[in-house]
């Protein structure tokens, strides 16, 4: 077993089975020694977590849904690989959370998946990032995460 699936079993965080593509694009792609994963959706085990930060959900809420976008990077980037100690770094993760006019805290929610990125793979898992707050994101999800990695 690898470490960050080592770190990860410690942790309690089983990954999911990736989701399949709900429009007309691939879910990750490879160039050189970047693996850019398309956007995951606030998806889990009790199924797809909708709302709107500052109207129906509050931050600790958008936290766990960002932190649900994060461990659906990770299976699809374990798609893509086949072994997540493959990455050498998560390199930028671009944040979009469903939220009222008014709500600031965009980067404390998108924190939810910047930590599973620290949790996984340790110093190699601090990334540049965008996090900015739209009106409606697919699905109604509360929030969405692409991701690009260096790998080897």
């Amino acid at each position: 077993m690898g470490v960050v699936q080592e770190r990860l079993n410690q942790a309690g965080i089983v990954l999911p089975k990736p989701a399949a593509p709900v429009a007309n694009y691939v879910p990750f792609v490879m160039t050189g020694p970047l693996l850019y994963v398309s956007g995951q959706i606030s998806f889990g085990p009790e199924g797809l977590v909708k709302g709107r930060l500052g109207e129906t959900m509050d931050v600790a809420a958008g936290q766990a849904a960002a932190r649900l976008c994060g461990i659906n990077l990770l299976a699809q980037a374990l798609a893509a690989l086949g072994d997540l100690d493959k990455v050498t770094r998560v390199v930028k993760l671009g944040g979009f959370v469903s939220a009222t006019p008014d709500f600031v805290d965009i980067p404390q929610v998108v924190n939810g998946c910047s930590d599973i990125m620290a949790l996984a793979f340790g110093d190699r898992g601090r990334h540049a990032r965008s996090a900015v707050a739209c009106p409606v994101l697919p699905l109604g999800a509360a929030v969405e995460v692409d991701a690009v990695f260096e790998v080897l």
